[in-house]
């Protein structure tokens, strides 16, 4: 894969930086506070507080640094809830980029890096249980060439930004994503493109735009009717 370089966001956190696309993974002003807004408070605390599930399937686009996943597994066990992870990661990082990531000095449990590493060095392509409440299924396909035999309850769409990654916001690819949502099911995102929110309209979601995390004006959010 391209080259990618550590940098410390304004929240402490690590994110990366990635020299051909000129983008980093998360917020500069701060990745594990982004992640836990975007993903968590306006995604999966969303989606418990307003349908009532026994387990929650969660479509990730864009593994990355591994963020989300960790951070999901923790709020998994946190609220004793089930959740069934499948995440989209065509270009894996290094060993030796993911075993510095410092997203461990976020939690009051400082063991979590086990976990986030565990994470990290399961096999591509094979279910893994993390714990009873979580269990995370890793491919390397790209969203384009992605098929599952379910639906899935919320998707974190993380890809790079519009500017950056144009293809991976085209209409084509929202509907796909789309159709791969059960009745319900949420789409969340960082972006808040004007074309993004027609497009999700367009194939069928309810549309919200929210205030985004520290340092970005908004943010979306779209439920499957």
């Amino acid at each position: 894969m391209a080259e990618v370089k550590i940098i410390v966001t304004e929240d402490g956190s690590h994110s990366l930086y990635h020299a051909e696309l000129n983008e980093t993974y998360h917020s500069f002003h701060g990745a594990v506070q982004e992640s836990r807004y975007v993903f968590l408070k306006e995604g999966l605390d969303f989606l418990r507080t307003n349908f009532a599930l026994d387990k929650i399937r969660v479509l990730e686009v864009g593994f990355g640094t591994g963020l989300n996943a960790i951070l999901t597994s923790e709020w998994a066990v946190a609220n004793k809830v089930r959740v069934e992870y499948t995440t989209l990661e065509p270009f894996p990082l290094k060993s030796e980029v993911y075993e510095a990531l410092n997203y461990h000095e976020f939690f009051e449990d400082k063991t979590v890096k086990e976990r986030f590493l565990a994470l990290h060095n399961a096999a591509w392509e094979q279910a893994f249980q993390q714990n009873e409440f979580f269990n995370i299924l890793k491919s390397e396909a790209k969203l384009q060439d992605f098929n599952s035999n379910s639906f899935f309850d919320i998707i974190f769409f993380d890809a790079f930004a519009p500017s950056k990654q144009s293809e991976m916001w085209d209409l084509e690819v929202i509907e796909k994503t789309a159709s791969l949502l059960d009745s319900n099911g949420v789409f969340v995102t960082y972006c808040a493109k004007g074309q993004l929110k027609r497009d999700l309209k367009a194939v069928g979601l309810a549309v919200e735009t929210l205030p985004g995390p520290p340092g970005k004006k908004e943010m979306v959010r779209g439920v499957k009717r």
